[in-house]
């Protein structure tokens, strides 16, 4: 018999693109409060065995989930301007996550952390991870914790693919400074690849999952642009100009897609760990211009959007 997974925040970005690289050898079942990401799952997978629900607060989803035999946790609160918002999704529903895996029959977890972990940015999203993954550690259950850098993919509608929305409809995009910060951009779909042999094969630990390519901020969105087929103009804006611009933005929008805090982040140097990914985890590496190619130009996705 397969092995039952449950998956909580599993209509976001990288449940989305996880549920194809699992539903031919799990039973998956999973959970999220997002209404309309949810229903594009549904829609994409109406196999799967999907529940609405807020893992912060008691529901069905509790029996359900320890009831399986593995748990993989995906949900978290990436942006926002209020920390309690950081603490409700990344502290307390992590606890009761937990919880109901210790009263079940949950033998493996796969917690997706983040790289923010080992940068020298500090802010409610980093400090409630590393909260997050503590919670992990300690709770008594074998588990593989995996800490992404910057991930896109197919239904990216918070990293890249608002970049490339952004580059379709402004007359020009402004880079703040010079632009030369590097990034490591990982693929949604190798991530996803690299938690199926986590399932498969158990594996313990924890690994630090870089993108392979490196490259500056300024040249990724050239990159982005590029693949699209765009032409718009990529402007250096001075620092202190861009951040009173996201400032005044965040005064209308209570949940802006760009903060300041993940414009100071953004600017932090930071270069992670790069291990040898496909070869711990017997997963083939997909080459960074093909891996955009895939996200923007895949027929069957690309044009699927989620809400922020």
């Amino acid at each position: 018999m397969p092995q039952r997974v449950f998956i909580t925040g599993i209509a976001g970005l990288v449940g989305q693109n996880l549920v194809p690289y699992l539903k031919q050898s799990f039973t998956i079942t999973g959970a999220d409060k997002h209404t309309h990401n949810l229903g594009v799952l549904r829609s994409l997978h109406p196999e799967l065995s999907l529940l609405q629900a807020d893992c912060a607060e008691p529901g069905t989803w509790e029996d359900e989930l320890a009831s399986c035999d593995a748990l993989v946790i995906l949900h978290a609160q990436i942006g926002g301007l209020f920390e309690g918002e950081f603490i409700r999704n990344n502290i307390t529903a992590t606890r009761r996550v937990l919880d109901a895996a210790r009263r079940g029959t949950v033998k493996h977890i796969v917690h997706v952390s983040s790289s923010v972990i080992n940068s020298a940015a500090c802010d409610f999203y980093t400090e409630t991870k590393k909260q997050q993954e503590s919670l992990v550690q300690d709770c008594g259950i074998p588990n593989v914790i995996l800490r992404p850098t910057l991930m896109f993919g197919w239904f990216d509608r918070k990293h890249l693919g608002w970049l490339k929305r952004f580059l379709e409809k402004a007359p020009l995009f402004p880079v703040p400074g010079s632009g030369k910060y590097l990034r490591q951009p990982l693929f949604a779909g190798d991530f996803s690849a690299i938690i199926a042999s986590c399932l498969r094969s158990r594996i313990d630990g924890l690994y630090n999952i870089s993108g392979l390519d490196n490259i500056h901020y300024i040249d990724l969105i050239r990159e982005i642009r590029d693949v699209a087929g765009l032409r718009t103009p990529v402007v250096r804006v001075p620092y202190s100009l861009f951040w009173l611009m996201l400032a005044a933005y965040g005064i209308f929008d209570r949940d802006p897609p760009f903060t300041t805090h993940q414009l100071k982040a953004l600017v932090t140097p930071d270069i992670f760990e790069v291990m040898d990914w496909p070869t711990r985890f017997g997963v083939t590496a997909t080459p960074l211009r093909q891996a955009l190619e895939t996200t923007f130009n895949d027929p069957r996705y690309s044009h699927v959007l989620l809400e922020f």
